[in-house]
């Protein structure tokens, strides 16, 4: 499909992408659901396994496990879509900031590397999944992302 942009552009190629326009409704929903994903994984480890009360009886351990997995069950949903669909997608984004809420608690309670340490890991891997991302398809243009293959880097 070919969409005008009148003179500053005569015809772009439209891609069917599978992530959002960045809108302000995209933002209002984001912050929501970044927010659901804290509270739920701090729900989840301090109140049902008790993490707060003592850092080392495995709880941010636990809850980091159920996160991870719930996580990438959600992120092979979102990557086997054949189309975006809202529901798959805000889950997949929930079901990240819970398992970074749950890990970056075990990283900085119960390894005592502080949260400096466990952001400075987390920035590793997002570096380094923005690099291979880059590697695979020589862009990290969301724009791009319509297909399993290009949203699983995989080029």
């Amino acid at each position: 499909m070919t969409r005008s942009y009148g003179n500053d552009r005569t015809a772009v190629e439209e891609v069917i992408s599978k992530v959002p326009a960045v809108t302000l409704g995209f933002w209002v929903i984001k912050v929501l659901a970044t927010t659901l994903g804290e509270t739920g994984g701090d729900a989840f480890t301090m109140s049902l396994l008790h993490a707060d009360a003592d850092a080392h009886n495995g709880g941010y351990l636990i809850g980091t496990a159920v996160f991870l997995v719930i996580f990438v069950g959600a992120t092979v949903a979102q990557i086997t879509a054949k189309r975006f669909n809202a529901w798959i997608y805000w889950f997949t984004i929930v079901a990240s900031t819970t398992v970074g809420t749950a890990l970056a608690d075990f990283f900085d309670r119960s390894l005592g590397i502080g949260y400096t340490g466990g952001a400075s890991i987390l920035l590793a891997c997002v570096l380094g999944s923005l690099a291979l991302w880059h590697f695979s398809l020589g862009t990290v243009d969301v724009q791009t992302v319509a297909t399993p293959k290009v949203e699983s880097s995989t080029g």
